[in-house]
């Protein structure tokens, strides 16, 4: 039989060497995760979060984000639609873009500012036409914080947990 040569038969060491490091790597990463997880869901509370976002792509970037980070997210693209959502879902935040089509965002804020039920409900206002005094104007409406867009993902989840704790 031939014999394999000393640089083969070390490059085949070193190899299978290193694909059981990895694959050792990989299972207790696995465990890991799997025991994050399971104390993530026997532990603690996700926080509710409704997202009101008139743009399919932003309201599945932020809903995706936000999953990832064990937030429970509902989405919702049209504004008439915010009061009823708000009350079945009952979240401890609402994401509230401000410039949509049939109700304004801002115009949202200021509503629930006089419904006793939404009052207490914190909002983050999300938009893309930030003019001069417009985060004045939004915050006096009643928003907790403002983001302008585009907004930074590690930006947008700082804000969000800032708020919900």
């Amino acid at each position: 039989p031939k014999r394999a040569s000393p640089g083969r038969l070390e490059f085949g060491l070193r190899f299978s060497h290193l694909f059981r490091t990895w694959l050792s790597l990989k299972r207790k990463r696995r465990r890991c995760l799997g025991s994050k997880i399971a104390h993530a869901k026997g532990n603690a509370v996700s926080k509710k979060v409704l997202i009101v976002e008139d743009n399919e792509l932003n309201l599945k970037l932020f809903t995706d984000l936000l999953r990832a980070h064990q937030f429970e997210v509902e989405g919702l693209r049209d504004g008439r639609e915010a009061f009823a959502r708000m009350r079945g879902f009952a979240p401890d935040l609402v994401i509230m873009d401000i410039q949509m089509p049939h109700v304004s965002g801002l115009d949202l804020i200021e509503a629930m500012q006089s419904e006793a039920d939404l009052k207490p409900i914190p909002v983050l206002a999300v938009t893309a036409y930030a003019g001069k005094g417009d985060e004045e104007r939004i915050l006096g409406a009643g928003a907790r914080a403002y983001l302008s867009k585009p907004v930074g993902m590690v930006q947008f989840l700082g804000a969000v947990k800032a708020i919900t704790g």
